[in-house]
C-alpha cells in the first residue's frame, strides 16, 4: 500500500533532510561551516560529541588552531619517583599536544630505559648522540637533537643504554648537579627555538633527576587516580624542597596531572577530590582516562594523538597540553611578584 503510514515517515524524512540539506547551504552562502551556528542557541563546539570532534579536526588539521608562545621558554621536569604513573606517556603526549597546536617543543630523555625515545619514534640505540654524552659533555644539545617524524615541531634529545652508568661517572665531575643545565644553553641549542622542554626522568632520585631539577623552573608531577597514589610523593617534595634550598631556589611545583582516572570507580573520584585538595591551583582541570589507546601508543613508535587522534586519551591530553599552555600568563606574573 502506498498511502500508508510508512508513506508517510519516508515523506516527512525527506522533508527534513531537504530542509536541512537547505539550512546547511544557507550556512554556506553566509560562510558558516554549520559546525559553529547555533541551534536553539547552542553551538554544537558545546556539545561533548561536537567539543570531541572539533579537538579531533586539531589534531588532523595541526595548522587550523595555534596556542600563544610563552613569552620566555618554559622548561618542566616531569617527575615522580613511584613507577608506573603515566610519567613518559604524560611527558610524550603533553609534548604532542602542545606541537599539534603551534608550539615547538624538545623532550630531553634522561630515563636510561628510553621509553620516551621510542615513542617519539627516534633512533636510540648504542652509538647515537644522546643525553648520555650531552651530560659528560661529549656532545652538544645541537648534536643531539633530533626530529620526531610525527610533527616538524617536536623534537627529542634520546636516551640510550649508555645512560645507566651515567650517574656513577657523574659522581667525580665538577659540578655534577649542573652538568644539564650549563648544556641547555641558547647557544648549545643551536637553531631550535623551543616553547617548551619537557624533561622526562627516571622513576628514582639520583643524579639524573637532581640534573633535571637544577635545569628547570617547573616540576610536573603525574599522579595515577589509583590507591596509594600519594604513595612517594612526600618525599618527593622534600627532595624538591632541598633542591630549592642548596641548588634552584626558582623550582617549584607548577603542575600535577591526574593520570589513569577511571570514572567507573569511586576511588578515582576519592583520590582526585584528595589530590585537588593537597596541591590546589597546581592540579589541571583535564583528567587522563585510563585508556588501552594509550597504552597501546608506544609500542608503534607513536604518541597517542598520532596512534588514534579521535580517542578518548589523545583528546585529554590535548585539552591537558592547551590548559598548561594557558598558565604561562598566570606563571609569569607569579614571578613578577
Amino acid at each position: 500500500m502506498s498511502g500508508g503510514p510508512e508513506s508517510a515517515v519516508s515523506r516527512e524524512t525527506v522533508s527534513r533532510e531537504t530542509d536541512h540539506q537547505s539550512d546547511q547551504a544557507t550556512s554556506s552562502e553566509n560562510g558558516d561551516d554549520g559546525f559553529t551556528a547555533p541551534y536553539n542557541g547552542i553551538s554544537a563546539a558545546e556539545t561533548p560529541i561536537g567539543a570531541a570532534a572539533h579537538r579531533a579536526s586539531q589534531v588532523l588539521h595541526p595548522h587550523s588552531v595555534t596556542l600563544p608562545k610563552p613569552p620566555e621558554r618554559r622548561i618542566l621536569t616531569i617527575a615522580n619517583q613511584k613507577g608506573g604513573v603515566g610519567k613518559t606517556t604524560s611527558a610524550v603526549n603533553l609534548a604532542s599536544a602542545l606541537a599539534v597546536q603551534g608550539l615547538t617543543v624538545l623532550v630531553i630523555d634522561l630515563d636510561p630505559q628510553g621509553n620516551a625515545s621510542t615513542a617519539l619514534g627516534v633512533a636510540h640505540h648504542s652509538g647515537v648522540p644522546s643525553s648520555y654524552e650531552l651530560l659528560l659533555g661529549e656532545v652538544t644539545a645541537a648534536e643531539a637533537i633530533q626530529k620526531s617524524p610525527h610533527s616538524d615541531r617536536l623534537f627529542c634529545i634520546p636516551a640510550t643504554i649508555d645512560l645507566a652508568g651515567a650517574e656513577i661517572e657523574l659522581v667525580s665531575m665538577v659540578a655534577r648537579e649542573g652538568r644539564l643545565k650549563g648544556a641547555l644553553s641558547e647557544k648549545a641549542l643551536g637553531e631550535l627555538d623551543a616553547d617548551f622542554i619537557l624533561i622526562d626522568c627516571p622513576p628514582s632520585l639520583g643524579l639524573l633527576t637532581v640534573n633535571a631539577m637544577v635545569a628547570a623552573k617547573e616540576v610536573l608531577i603525574p599522579i595515577q587516580c589509583e590507591y596509594y597514589a600519594l604513595e612517594g610523593v612526600g618525599q618527593l617534595l622534600r627532595n624538591i624542597e632541598l633542591v630549592q634550598a642548596h641548588l634552584n631556589p626558582e623550582l617549584h611545583v607548577s603542575t600535577v596531572l591526574l593520570t589513569m582516572y577511571d570514572g567507573r570507580t569511586k576511588l578515582a573520584d576519592q583520590v582526585a577530590e584528595e589530590v585537588r585538595n593537597h596541591f590546589g591551583d597546581a592540579v589541571l582541570r583535564a583528567v587522563i582516562p585510563r585508556s588501552v589507546k594509550v597504552s597501546e601508543a608506544p609500542g608503534y613508535g607513536m604518541t597517542v594523538l598520532d596512534y588514534d587522534p579521535g580517542s578518548r586519551g589523545a583528546m585529554s591530553y590535548l585539552d591537558a597540553g592547551r590548559e598548561l599552555a594557558a598558565r604561562t600568563a598566570q606563571i609569569t606574573k607569579q614571578e613578577q611578584r
